[in-house]
């Protein structure tokens, strides 16, 4: 019986949409071959990876980290299919260490490995995890937001909102800032008023100059305006007041609040920003924080890894390739890579 495609199967994802359409891939880093092998012969590959007396965890990699979305859910339906098993848990099974963290969650449907996220951040104390939430509610775009909303839903029987609301008190003011953010719906399309812009960007720098982060006004600039009107808001900050917006934020200081404005800042409008800054911070010290460094190569690899790599470099003066080889080891290290692309792409 000949092999069917994607399309001949008439097979449709059920992944969310990760970006916007007008960015979709543009800047990824994963490459997919061509032409590209049929879902029941991924399935039978990976079933071969996992048979005989040792796992081929090269096989893997091979397969996984040169797949889109949509594909690996393919593989993960027609896997489960035709052995009656579920792919994510033989994986699993076959796995272990960061490494089968890593590929745990890249083959994972994102709404769900998102909602899983959040909700493991939600359950630490620690400021870095609250990048976690910031990530989800800001660096993609609203349709995915809605299905990680949905899947959360699903999965933990609670919203992520009232989630986020319980994990502050009432006297912390990040706690209105966050849940309006992970509950927003933002206007994905084009359009900016130029005037709304200005208005806006006076209006935050009146609140971050006052040390007002969570003022009323900042929290619904950032949790209900569209990216590009954001953008043009915060050019009209750096044009009227001479300094960019996050540059203010971080004269503040270095507290909770200056800090997670600037981490919401920067992932509403240059996520590779942030991301480059998670991921030197993960690999900087006496040891590796390799659930930090997973999570941005795996979230963004489908969605602008390239644009990290880019101010990965410019900013550190080396290249993120040569800081996983580094700092990183075995099929991990090797995972690593086959999502992030060579140096030079």
């Amino acid at each position: 019986m000949p092999q069917l495609s994607y399309k001949e199967v008439g097979w449709k994802p059920k992944v969310s949409h990760l970006f916007a359409p007008a960015e979709e891939g543009i800047m990824a880093s994963i490459t997919v071959p061509n032409p590209l092998p049929s879902p029941e012969q991924d399935a039978q590959n990976l079933r071969k990876a996992f048979q005989g007396w040792g796992t081929d965890e090269q096989a893997i990699i091979g397969i996984l980290c040169h797949r889109k979305a949509a594909q690996r859910s393919a593989i993960s339906e027609t896997y489960d299919r035709l052995y009656n098993e579920s792919l994510l848990q033989r994986l699993h099974s076959e796995l272990s260490g960061d490494f089968r963290g890593a590929v745990m969650l890249w083959t994972a449907d994102p709404a769900e490995r998102d909602a899983k996220l959040a909700h493991k951040a939600l359950k630490k104390k620690d400021d870095r995890h609250v990048w976690v939430i910031i990530e989800v509610a800001c660096a993609s775009c609203s349709d995915h937001l809605m299905a990680v909303r949905k899947a959360y839903h699903s999965l933990f029987l609670s919203s992520i909102e009232e989630d986020v609301a319980f994990k502050f008190s009432e006297t912390n003011p990040l706690r209105q800032l966050l849940v309006q953010l992970v509950s927003s719906y933002r206007y994905d399309g084009e359009h900016v008023d130029e005037e709304i812009a200005k208005s806006e960007a006076a209006e935050l720098h009146d609140a971050i100059r006052k040390s007002q982060p969570c003022h009323a006004e900042v929290i619904r600039i950032l949790s209900t305006r569209n990216k590009v009107q954001l953008k043009e808001t915060f050019k009209h900050y750096e044009q009227n007041f001479g300094k960019a917006i996050d540059e203010d934020i971080s004269n503040q200081g270095s507290s909770q609040l200056f800090s997670m404005l600037k981490a919401i800042v920067w992932c509403l409008t240059s996520p590779e920003r942030h991301f480059a800054e998670v991921i030197r911070s993960s690999i900087l010290g006496l040891g590796t924080d390799e659930a930090s460094l997973t999570r941005s190569i795996v979230s963004r690899a489908e969605i602008d890894m390239k644009k990290i790599k880019e101010e990965y470099k410019k900013r550190y003066r080396a290249t993120l390739n040569d800081d996983v080889i580094g700092d990183t080891s075995g099929y991990y290290k090797s995972f690593l890579l086959a999502l992030v692309g060579s140096a030079d792409s």
